[in-house]
């Protein structure tokens, strides 16, 4: 399989990779999603939620925390 230069996208995330990485390893959303109850109205977990707030707490992303949808 070859890839074209416009269908591949590198993107420089540093340590958060690694970090990420570790979050996801130790089953951190899945803990807090049996740990928290569910909304009928909520569209992200509250461990997408814990671990968007550590990355963004790491310097991820300077946009507010309303705006992680669309990277999760």
């Amino acid at each position: 399989m070859s890839f074209s230069e416009s269908q591949i996208k590198v993107q420089d995330i540093e340590h958060l990779g690694i970090v990420a990485g570790i979050i996801d390893e130790m089953s951190l959303v899945d803990l807090f999603k049996q740990l928290l109850a569910t909304h009928p109205q909520e569209i992200i977990s509250p461990g997408q939620v814990v671990k968007a707030m550590i990355l963004n707490g790491l310097g991820f992303i300077s946009a507010s925390l309303y705006l992680f949808e669309k990277f999760f």
